[in-house]
């Protein structure tokens, strides 16, 4: 803990002489780098081997910079009443973003982040550290063995935005994964998730109909021209046992500066082109991104 106060007095000098430093470090995936955002003097951008991971200010956690990042913040805002605190599980930490905007927009929020990356971890704990008092616990495990150590009907909203090397790990794809989701959900909690693809969209598919088969109820947020199979990038799953608030989001997704469209119901069980729900035994990777995603 001392470090960690000297690593924030350093940092607070660097800051106060206007001269932020970019911070490069080895993890466990690859060349982490904290790159500072010269529009806002708090912010941060984390970056893995080039690829932009999270943005957090520590000022203003309640911004959120990636549009994939605002979509699910817009699921997470109508996950309960305005201002309620909530129990929450985060599968994958980066730069604990969602937690702390959660611990902003709902104070005394029960969370815990579970993150693989032991390194990454401690990286973003010393120059990113998380606001005092915030009832947010991180613990360095795979994400599915950390799952399942969860008791029954704890969360009220369950996040996943887990990414190795660019690829969502194929044992965070299944039905089997989504059933131990569903087990620590409370009956009227919410998942949602970030996933990506590109054409033509098979594991996007593959995914819609694997939430199909665990989920009543499902909404998908994303840019119309990843829809349409036009371009690699992200979407956003929301799923739950009740039914999603889907006028809702579909006018916040429509206001976001990048607007997103949201696909529901039949059309969305459409879109899945007959694809069947995927199990531990068939279960791959997402698809890595293009190198030009990232240029």
């Amino acid at each position: 803990m001392a470090r960690s106060r000297g690593n924030q007095g350093r940092k607070g000098e660097r800051e106060g002489r206007g001269a932020r430093e970019p911070v490069v470090r080895s993890v466990d995936g690859g060349l982490a780098e904290l790159i500072p955002d010269r529009d806002r003097p708090s912010a941060w951008t984390l970056l893995l081997d080039g690829a932009p991971q999270s943005h957090v200010d520590l000022d203003d956690p309640a911004h959120l910079a990636f549009e994939y990042q605002r979509r699910i913040g817009h699921v997470l805002d109508l996950a309960a009443d305005p201002g309620r605190p909530v129990q929450a599980v985060h599968l994958g930490g980066g730069a604990f973003t969602l937690a702390r905007y959660l611990a902003a927009t709902r104070p005394r929020t029960t969370q815990q982040i579970v993150e693989s990356d032991g390194p990454l971890v401690h990286l973003v704990r010393e120059e990113l550290p998380l606001p005092p008092g915030a009832r947010i616990r991180v613990r360095t495990a795979d994400a599915r063995e950390a799952l399942a150590k969860l008791p029954d009907n704890w969360a009220d909203v369950l996040v996943a935005d887990v990414f190795s090397g660019a690829r969502t790990p194929a044992h965070l794809t299944t039905t089997e994964f989504l059933t131990e989701v569903r087990r620590v959900l409370r009956p009227t909690g919410t998942y949602v998730a970030n996933l990506a693809d590109g054409p033509p969209l098979a594991h996007l598919r593959a995914q819609i109909a694997t939430a199909a088969a665990v989920f009543p109820e499902l909404a998908l947020i994303a840019d119309p021209a990843v829809l349409r199979g036009k371009r690699f990038g992200n979407a956003v799953l929301a799923a739950s046992a009740l039914p999603l608030p889907v006028a809702e989001l579909t006018r916040r997704a429509a206001g976001d500066p990048h607007p997103g469209r949201i696909e529901h119901g039949r059309a969305l069980m459409a879109f899945t082109g007959g694809a069947g729900p995927v199990t531990d035994a068939t279960a791959k990777a997402s698809p890595a991104p293009p190198p030009s995603v990232f240029r």
